[in-house]
């Protein structure tokens, strides 16, 4: 069901004056706001001074960077020449904002040397743009599982190394998500054990490692806390053999839970909402589901 603006709202406007109120005594108490992020994967069409101004008048700590005006190669856009990269983290700045993450498209998980290097040296501009920006996390994948499972995660394990000591003395974590064939914890543990670094952990998608790992968030989180720096969020329902995304506590995921996981463990990292808007054009507007989740997650925190 489609939710209209209007009705959106209607609906929402008890639970909005009531997290204001609530976002008000959070500051009061602590001089910050709560640690909600979104990625803009889920506003692929808004312009840069569009993404901070909707982040800090909704009351956002920070955003996620995947994709600007449709653009998923984000050290080639203008806003992060060398030029221009000053003048965006003083806007980034002004806005109260922080740069939770820094998604790129690099995956592990392939064995051919040049596509390897390739997704390798790719990783490494992206990690030197989370370095200029002073953003703490790039975002990896492990991907695919093609091929004896063994030789891949060796061959993962060993990327995430590689980029992990490439990051560290530039102030960077490299985090591998929890998405594609790398969804269950058996898997992602070794891969980050044999890793060995103390500049490579996890970006838990907690939607993936609950739809498609079937994992509940407290089993997750207790096998691989010690490992999570970020943390994607997003609600659906199954849809036939698929499932559809749909607006914060109307599907069946349990994010709730997964929120209360994390804070039990005293998890200190943002609350991303991974809104695919970017992949999925017919999901609703970002101005409606962004707002809707802050005000919904935001409720979890009272």
């Amino acid at each position: 069901m489609r939710i209209t603006r209007r009705g959106f709202v209607a609906a929402s406007a008890w639970g909005a004056a009531s997290l204001a109120l609530h976002r008000f005594a959070w500051a009061e108490d602590t001089k910050e706001r709560l640690p909600l992020a979104f990625s803009t994967l889920g506003c692929p069409a808004w312009e840069w001074p569009k993404i901070l101004e909707f982040a800090e008048s909704h009351g956002f700590a920070a955003i996620e960077l995947r994709g600007l005006m449709g653009s998923m190669d984000l050290p080639s856009r203008p806003e992060f020449a060398p030029e221009r990269i000053a003048q965006s983290k003083k806007e980034i700045a002004a806005h109260g904002l922080k740069i939770a993450n820094i998604g790129s498209s690099s995956a592990l998980h392939d064995a051919d040397p040049a596509k390897r290097a390739q997704q390798l040296t790719d990783a490494k501009r992206f990690i030197d743009l989370a370095s200029a920006l002073g953003s703490p996390y790039v975002r990896v994948f492990g991907n695919e599982i093609k091929g004896p499972k063994e030789e891949v995660v060796a061959r993962v394990a060993a990327g995430l190394h590689e980029l992990g000591e490439y990051a560290g003395p530039r102030g960077v974590t490299v985090i591998i998500e929890s998405h594609g064939d790398f969804v269950d914890s058996l898997t992602l543990k070794e891969v980050l054990t044999r890793a060995d670094s103390p500049h490579a952990a996890l970006l838990w998608d907690a939607h993936h490692t609950y739809a498609d790992g079937h994992e509940q968030p407290e089993y997750t989180v207790h096998e691989l806390g010690s490992w999570i720096r970020h943390t994607h969020l997003k609600d659906s329902v199954p849809a036939g053999k698929e499932r559809k995304y749909v607006l914060t506590g109307r599907g069946d995921v349990p994010i709730q839970r997964q929120v209360q996981a994390l804070q039990r463990i005293g998890y200190k990292g943002y609350y991303c909402f991974e809104w695919e808007k970017a992949w999925h054009p017919d999901l609703e507007d970002p101005e409606i589901a962004i707002a809707d989740y802050a005000r919904v997650v935001g409720g979890y925190f009272q």
